[in-house]
């Protein structure tokens, strides 16, 4: 995916980055051990997209869960393929953290450059196996903020009992300086971020299928 309002786009590259072991993550997470305590929280992987490198990440989230570390997924699900090693992965993850980004499939070519139909599936992958979700979705003005597109996301996962929340994050523009600094233009330069009352009525729309929706 090549999302229009990615605030990683320095994370792009696959080629990019540093090598480093489970072993080597491992040991740093432990040493966040006391925050992970005091906030009941774990370790996540996100990216980019973890399911890129899911042989490291099932690994890694192995690792994790032997050291009693709670285990988060954050995917944008286009990758899903019915592989053993996405359900090895699956299976050492205790919660997913799902990103839709559109129910219409033409505006989600638009912002992000490809279909939905991998990130649906996944979620109707996710609901089969009882797979702990929570959507994610983020409210992007003129784009994902419209109360049809709100009722449509809240029609697919109304029936989902997987789906513990959705969490609606607002638009912002934290990430346009990296787009600036490697010498892109940022697509959604002159967006602003959504109002609160734009978030309160994409609330009380997704409320009407599900009874968690927090932002």
């Amino acid at each position: 995916m090549r999302c229009m309002y990615c605030h990683n786009r320095d994370t792009w590259d696959v080629h990019a980055g540093k090598l480093i072991s489970v072993e080597d993550i491992i040991q740093e997470a432990k040493s966040y051990r006391h925050f992970m305590n005091a906030s009941g929280g774990g370790v996540t992987c996100s990216g980019g997209e973890a399911i890129l490198q899911p042989e490291f990440v099932r690994d890694f989230f192995s690792a994790a869960k032997a050291e009693g570390m709670h285990t988060c997924l954050d995917t944008n699900g286009y990758v899903r393929k019915h592989t053993p090693v996405i359900d090895e992965l699956l299976d050492v993850t205790d919660l997913v953290m799902l990103d839709i980004k559109h129910m219409q499939d033409e505006i989600h070519q638009k912002l992000i450059g490809v279909s939905n139909h991998r990130t649906l599936d996944f979620a109707r992958y996710l609901h089969k196996i009882g797979q702990t979700t929570w959507i994610r979705y983020v409210i992007v003005p003129g784009y994902t903020d419209d109360e049809n597109a709100a009722h449509q996301l809240g029609q697919f996962i109304q029936d989902m009992d997987n789906i513990e929340k959705i969490e609606l994050l607002p638009y912002h523009k934290l990430g346009a300086h990296k787009w600036e600094a490697m010498g892109l233009d940022y697509p959604l330069d002159g967006v602003q971020p959504p109002s609160k009352e734009t978030m309160d009525n994409i609330v009380s729309i997704l409320s009407q299928y599900h009874s968690n929706v927090k932002y």
